[in-house]
């Protein structure tokens, strides 16, 4: 049974910094290019950044480009989420996903498998 656990989220200062992590299991972790989407309130879900299989690309959405990384650690299984210069309008359930593709993806109807989200709150 796979499961994706997020963990990390919390509140924190405008211009502060969380990092969330999402740990997998019941997969091949290092043949699934992995994302980060977010849901504000009464929104729908968006990219936030994503992660090909082997690390070696990224890609973001442009209103957290240079302020988030993306990042993976195959051997343990798990994909992080740096997020510095926070912003009140970062505030979301962020969740993390993964799909089987060796690209990373953007898209959510592309994605097999989600965590249950974490909660980030930015403070202004």
């Amino acid at each position: 049974q796979v499961s994706l656990e997020e963990s990390g989220g919390g509140l924190v200062q405008a211009g502060g910094s969380l990092r969330l992590s999402c740990a997998a299991s019941g997969l091949t972790f290092s043949t699934y290019a992995m994302g980060w989407f977010r849901q504000a309130p009464g929104k729908e879900r968006a990219f936030v950044a994503a992660i090909s299989w082997s690390g070696g690309s990224t890609y973001y959405a442009d209103s957290v480009k240079g302020r988030f990384t993306i990042s993976r650690d195959n051997a343990k299984k798990t994909v992080y989420l740096q997020m510095n210069s926070l912003k009140a309008e970062d505030t979301a359930v962020y969740y993390c996903a993964a799909v089987w593709s060796i690209v990373a993806v953007s898209s959510p109807d592309e994605y097999d498998y989600w965590g249950q989200g974490a909660q980030v709150t930015v403070s202004s």
